[in-house]
């Protein structure tokens, strides 16, 4: 797409209808940008706020084609799609972004992992699994991930000794990762455009929910020094330029106690890490995509306050229609703004929403979400 092309008219599809194509879609209607979503669900998220929905499932070829032929520009919520028909349609032309290929190689996490590691970029020691003896190749403690699928926590198992590899183990195709020894789990979004201009988010601070292994809060900025900032940053702008990558990217960093960065994944698509951009930035994630995938100038990626994201997950025990406790108690907690993403049905651990709080001190802003986080609840019509 070049500088003479009729924005006013542009047509985007959206492969995927969640949370984030929801947010998506919102950044680019703003725009003036019309909007269609592919997705099986009806009523999805991101379907509530489009132009148009698409009802089909993620490798039916049939509705990819006719989300792609409809659109001038398609982009992803998602990873886990059928690349075969995308990589003939980009072949043909179409705008495809990031292109099949690359998230093609994305979807297979041992792949990445080893383009990252051919590309001088650090990474935790790996190695693909074969057979059986290979979970005890570096020893136990060890984290065996499957190649294919994983995402929030699911496709990851920690193996503690041989009695694990016989009863824990994954199934399918897997690889194994030296057990790292963490101080921290950063993150950075990455921005890259048609014509190559990058730009960096703040380096943030992600906190996890033991139970799931999915991300509870993000502080922004991390409470990091400034070489490890300057670091993280260089280490993430590299993995993008290696990926030869065009939209957003959430890379996640591992801070070993010794103090060295290491990639531990590279999602292709707006990233829980990059939530608080919507209220705490110039550019939020989900505008800096629609730039980045039409071929826009970048915008901003300045920090404007210091800010605590924290996802609100359905409630342990509840299912069915979702009802949310505490919000007016909540919504007294100065500079928290609420996002509810409008799914029909909640069940424990599922993410529902979240908020993100602004204050000047990040660890008074820390303190007032996690108030926050006390008092809101999203529960079910039905107990389980």
């Amino acid at each position: 797409m070049d500088k003479n092309f009729n924005y006013s008219s542009l047509k985007l599809g959206i492969i995927g209808g969640g949370q984030l194509g929801k947010i998506m879609s919102q950044k680019a209607k703003k725009m003036g940008f019309h909007v269609t979503i592919l997705d099986p669900t009806f009523n999805c998220p991101a379907a509530q706020v489009s132009d148009k929905h698409i009802m089909g499932g993620f490798y039916d070829k049939e509705k990819l084609e006719q989300l792609v032929q409809e659109n001038d520009v398609t982009t992803f919520e998602l990873e886990h799609v059928d690349t075969a028909i995308l990589k003939k349609l980009y072949d043909g032309g179409h705008n495809i972004h990031p292109s099949p290929y690359v998230m093609e190689l994305i979807q297979n996490k041992y792949e990445q992992k080893k383009l990252l590691d051919e590309k001088g970029i650090p990474v935790p020691a790996y190695k693909d699994v074969k057979s059986k003896e290979d979970l005890s190749a570096f020893g136990f403690p060890v984290v065996q991930k499957a190649k294919l699928g994983g995402y929030d926590g699911q496709g990851v198992q920690v193996l503690k000794s041989l009695e694990d590899v016989e009863t824990k183990a994954l199934k399918g195709e897997s690889f194994i990762e030296e057990m790292v020894d963490i101080d921290k789990e950063l993150a950075v979004i990455v921005a890259r455009n048609i014509e190559g201009q990058m730009k960096c988010y703040p380096v943030v601070e992600m906190l996890f929910d033991e139970r799931v292994n999915i991300c509870d809060s993000v502080m922004a900025p991390a409470r990091i020094s400034k070489e490890i900032e300057e670091k993280s940053l260089e280490i993430c702008k590299k993995s993008i330029e290696a990926l030869d990558g065009v939209g957003i990217f959430g890379v996640e960093l591992f801070l070993t106690k010794s103090g060295e960065i290491q990639v531990n994944e590279i999602a292709p698509r707006p990233h829980n890490s990059g939530h608080y951009t919507v209220e705490a930035c110039a550019t939020s994630q989900f505008e800096q995509i629609i730039r980045a995938v039409t071929n826009l100038p970048l915008g901003s990626t300045k920090l404007i306050s210091p800010a605590v994201m924290v996802n609100l997950l359905g409630e342990q025990g509840y299912e069915g229609e979702p009802f949310i406790e505490g919000i007016h108690d909540a919504l007294e907690i100065p500079e928290l703004s609420f996002h509810f993403y409008g799914k029909s049905f909640t069940k424990p651990f599922r993410k529902m929403g979240h908020i993100t709080v602004l204050d000047d001190d990040i660890n008074i802003a820390l303190k007032k979400a996690n108030k926050a986080k006390e008092i809101l609840k999203i529960k079910g019509s039905k107990k389980v």
